[in-house]
Formats: C-alpha cells, sequence, structure tokens
C-alpha cells in the first residue's frame, strides 16, 4: 500500500471539500457575525452545542472564539435538561452544530432553548432538516463526500465545521477590534504569554551593558569592548550620543576579505550607517519578527530622541524563553 498517496487523497479530499463550503457563503454568514456581535457587545455569550464529532468541534470553537474575545460556554445536550440549562441566559447566541440536523439529542433540547430569549444558528449540512428550520440562521456545512474511504466517518463533514468555526472566530476578532494586548491578557502563560506580554524595555540590554564607541577608535579597541561587553556588536555613537550606526561580528567578517590591516584602522570607515532599530514600547514579539526578516543578530533600541538606550541581541530571546 502507498501510505503516502492515500494521506494526500484523504486531504484532497478535505480541501475540496473545504473549497465547496467557502464558495457557499453568503448572507447568512454574515447575519451569524451580526448575531454574534449584539449578543457579545450586550454582555452575553455563545452557548455551543453539539454531539459526538459535532461535539468536539464545538469544543475547540468554543476554546478558539473565548480566547479570541468572544465569551463561550460548551452546552452538554445530554446534561442540558437536567440543570445544565441554567448556563442558558436571555440574550445568548445558540450555536447548534449537526451534521444532519436531525441529531435526536438537540431535537430534544430545542423547545427548552426557544423558551429563553436567545438566536439560534444552527450549522449543519441539510437546510431543510429540523434543526435548520428551527434556527434563526442557518450555516451550510454540507458535503458531498466523506475523506473515509467508507464514507463513513466523519472527516470531511467535521473539517468543515472546525474550519467554519474558525471563520466566525476570526471575522469576529477583527470586527471587535481585538488587538494583540487584549490576546495577550487571555493567554498569559508559556511562550505566547511571555512574548505578547513584554516589550522590548523588558529584553534590551541597558546603556551599560553595551559597547558604545566613538568612530574614531580602532577596530582592535572596539572588539576589546565588545568583548568587555559580551556583546556580538557595538554601537558607534557621536560625541552627542546620537547614533551613527553599529559595527558587527559580520561587519568584521567581510571587511577582512579586503582590508588586510583592519585592525588598525578607524571602526566608522567600517560601521553599518543607518541599522535597523526598534523603540522600547514595542512588543517583544516584533523583534522576533524583524530579526528573522532582515536576516540580523543585533538590534539597536532607539528612544524618541534618536538616541541609543538598549540593544537585543538574537541570543538573549531564548534567555527570556522567547523562542
Amino acid at each position: 500500500m502507498d501510505y503516502i498517496e492515500k494521506a494526500k487523497r484523504v486531504m484532497e479530499i478535505e480541501m475540496e471539500e473545504i473549497g465547496q463550503v467557502r464558495s457557499r457563503l453568503d448572507s447568512s454568514f454574515c447575519a451569524a457575525i451580526e448575531t454574534i456581535l449584539e449578543a457579545v457587545e450586550k454582555k452575553g455569550k455563545v452557548v455551543v452545542v453539539g454531539v459526538g464529532k459535532s461535539g468536539h468541534i464545538g469544543d475547540k470553537i468554543a476554546a478558539t472564539l473565548t480566547s479570541t474575545g468572544s465569551p463561550a460556554v460548551v452546552l452538554n445536550s445530554l446534561n442540558a435538561l437536567h440543570g445544565d440549562l441554567g448556563m442558558v441566559a436571555d440574550g445568548d447566541v445558540v450555536l447548534a452544530l449537526s451534521s444532519s440536523g436531525e441529531t435526536e439529542e438537540l431535537l430534544n433540547i430545542l423547545p427548552a432553548l426557544l423558551r429563553f430569549d436567545v438566536r439560534i444558528i444552527a450549522m449543519t449540512g441539510n437546510a431543510k432538516s429540523m434543526l435548520a428550520r428551527n434556527s434563526h440562521v442557518h450555516l451550510d456545512v454540507s458535503v458531498s463526500q466523506e475523506a473515509c474511504p467508507l464514507n463513513l466517518a466523519p472527516t470531511s463533514s467535521s473539517t468543515a465545521m472546525l474550519v467554519l468555526g474558525d471563520a466566525l472566530a476570526m471575522v469576529l476578532l477583527e470586527a471587535r477590534g481585538f488587538e494583540k494586548e487584549d490576546f495577550a491578557r487571555f493567554h498569559p502563560g508559556g511562550r505566547l504569554g511571555r512574548a505578547l506580554l513584554l516589550r522590548v524595555r523588558d529584553i534590551m540590554r541597558g546603556p551599560e551593558q553595551m559597547a558604545l564607541v566613538p568612530k574614531e577608535m580602532l577596530v582592535r579597541e572596539v572588539f576589546h569592548e565588545m568583548v568587555r561587553h559580551r556583546a556580538g556588536s557595538a554601537v558607534i555613537v557621536a560625541p552627542n550620543g546620537e547614533m551613527s550606526g553599529i559595527f558587527t561580528h559580520g561587519d568584521f567578517g567581510r571587511h577582512l576579505q579586503t582590508e588586510a590591516a583592519l585592525l588598525e584602522k578607524a571602526v566608522g570607515g567600517f560601521m553599518t550607517a543607518k541599522p535597523i532599530t526598534i523603540a522600547p514600547d514595542k512588543l517583544a514579539v516584533e523583534v522576533l519578527h524583524v530579526l528573522e526578516r532582515h536576516r540580523i543578530d543585533d538590534l539597536v533600541v532607539m528612544d524618541e530622541q534618536n538616541m541609543p538606550v538598549g540593544l537585543v541581541d538574537s541570543q538573549d530571546l531564548a534567555r527570556f524563553k522567547l523562542l
């Protein structure tokens, strides 16, 4: 058996089905967004309910909504009629997931849900189903085939639900003006939280840890300063303290090939003028993007007066667990 080819076939089928869902996006999706926006702005929440594989997908959709600023909870359809309906409140939105739209457990709690002042968004593969017909908004996630070779196990259908759920969450994120700072508040732990919560000023080396040298200093002496400060670069400064450029190990290697007496010459002739810089109040995560985009190892931190106030060495990122 060619396992790789079979795996690719599964992916191809699911991608094709997602493409079909994408092509069917219409005003119903916009209505779903507006419905959730209105509820969240009035301090309501999204109540996600599903059974089986749809229930698992619902768990993920609820988690994504919550972590991106749209509060969501998962309602267990089996326990709903035995007390769990207490989590539903007037003004909420119910997101009901069922591939067939005829899932018995969901239909059993539908009358109870409709006693609340809630809006129901149904995500099904059957627009004529009982669930779809009794919802305020219907989102079509129908698929022509599952990726399962027996066409039985929920694969394409569950993926379609997941992707459409992600689309809802991400569009809501943008519509609500959700920013990186908001995201950081909900993800304070781990690498992601550190990268989002820390500012450049929190991770930079201060002036006392920088090799600040005049452009007249010999390259040999500059290297001594770099070693003394355990830095991979030296910041060249003018008499008034403003930055003139930067000299790195990379600059030394490049010029050494053509300058035999490089060590005995003034560093000003070999520095990189107008290097890439960053402000101290920027998010630390932006340092990662700048270093990768420009393929550099050292980033000078400049204040509003264009004075060098710090340096970020790529090696420091590991110390702060940003890599």
